[in-house]
C-alpha cells in the first residue's frame, strides 16, 4: 500500500495528502532518512525557509612579535695599528729585551720645559695633564724627557756609582735600553713634596696619587708599577710616565691590562738581552 493510499484511507484530502507525503519524505517520516547535503536550507511545517548553519571559522592565532635584532658589537681594538719595534712608533716597546739603536734620535723633538724635550705629539697631552692636575692640588713638575744614548750612559753611571750596580739594574736602564731615548717618556716631580722626587715615596704624594688615577685620560701610562715588575723588569717608579696616545691608554685602562708587554705579547723581564 502506498503512502497516498494510507492517507486517503484515514480521510485525508488528496491535496493535503500530497503535501504531507512530500514533507514526510523530506523529514524522514517514512523510512530511512536520506543524508542531506551540508548547508542546504530545509522547509519547516510552516513552510518557512530555515537558514543553513555553518561552523564558525576559528580566529587566526595572534602572530608572534619578531625577535629584536641583536645590537652590533663594538669593533675590537686594533693592537696592530702601529709597530712595537720601530723606535719612531708611538707604541714601540722598549725594555731589557728590546733595545733602541744607539744612533736613534727622534725627528720631531720640541721643548716642554727648560732643558727638557719630548716628541711633538706628546707635548699637548703633557700640558693638558699638568693643567688638569693643578685644581686637584697636584702640582706636577717636568724633570726629564728625551735622553740620547750618551746622556743615558752618563745617568746610569752616576746612579751606579752612588747606589751600586744592583740598585741601578732595578731602577735605571742601561744605555740603549731606555724609553727616554724614544722621546716618549717623561719623569715628573712633586710640587707639594719635592723631597720625594725620583723616590719611591712619590707614589704617596698628591701628584703620584693623581697620576695613578688620571694619567690614562691624557694618553699616558705609569710604566713601572708594583704589579708589573716581573714583566717590565723594573722596580715601581710612580714618576716615570710613558705616552702611548689617548686611544691606547683608554683601552689599557678599560681592559685592565697592566703593561705594554702584556698588551702586545712582547717578552720582557729583569734579564737583559745578551746577559
Amino acid at each position: 500500500m502506498t503512502r497516498r493510499t494510507v492517507l486517503r484511507a484515514v480521510g485525508v484530502p488528496l491535496g493535503v495528502a500530497a503535501l504531507v507525503a512530500g514533507v514526510g519524505a523530506a523529514a524522514g517520516l517514512w523510512g530511512a532518512d536520506p543524508e542531506p547535503p551540508p548547508a542546504v536550507a530545509t522547509v519547516s511545517w510552516e513552510g518557512v525557509l530555515t537558514a543553513p548553519t555553518t561552523a564558525p571559522t576559528p580566529a587566526d592565532p595572534t602572530p608572534e612579535a619578531p625577535a629584536p635584532a641583536p645590537e652590533p658589537s663594538a669593533p675590537a681594538f686594533d693592537l696592530t695599528r702601529h709597530s712595537t719595534t720601530d723606535p719612531t712608533s708611538p707604541w714601540v716597546v722598549v725594555n731589557k729585551q728590546h733595545p733602541v739603536p744607539a744612533e736613534h734620535v727622534p725627528p720631531d723633538l720640541v721643548d716642554v720645559a727648560p732643558g727638557v724635550q719630548l716628541r711633538a705629539d706628546v707635548a699637548p697631552d703633557l700640558a693638558a695633564m699638568v693643567e688638569a692636575a693643578a685644581p686637584a692640588g697636584a702640582r706636577l713638575g717636568v724633570l726629564s724627557g728625551y735622553r740620547s744614548y750618551r746622556d743615558q750612559a752618563a745617568t746610569r753611571a752616576a746612579i751606579e756609582a752612588r747606589r751600586g750596580f744592583e740598585h741601578a739594574e732595578r731602577y735605571s736602564a742601561r744605555p740603549g735600553f731606555s724609553e727616554h731615548q724614544t722621546g716618549l717618556a717623561v719623569d715628573l716631580g712633586s710640587g707639594t713634596q719635592p723631597g720625594c722626587d725620583l723616590q719611591s715615596c712619590f707614589a704617596q704624594t698628591a701628584e703620584g696619587a693623581w697620576l695613578a688615577e688620571h694619567a690614562w685620560e691624557f694618553g699616558f701610562v705609569v710604566r713601572y708599577t708594583e704589579a708589573n715588575t716581573e714583566v717590565t723588569g723594573y722596580a715601581p717608579e710612580g714618576w716615570h710616565l710613558r705616552w702611548v696616545g689617548r686611544d691606547l691608554a683608554a683601552y689599557l685602562h678599560g681592559a685592565g691590562v697592566g703593561s705594554l708587554e702584556e698588551a702586545f705579547g712582547v717578552p720582557g723581564g729583569p734579564v737583559y738581552a745578551g746577559g
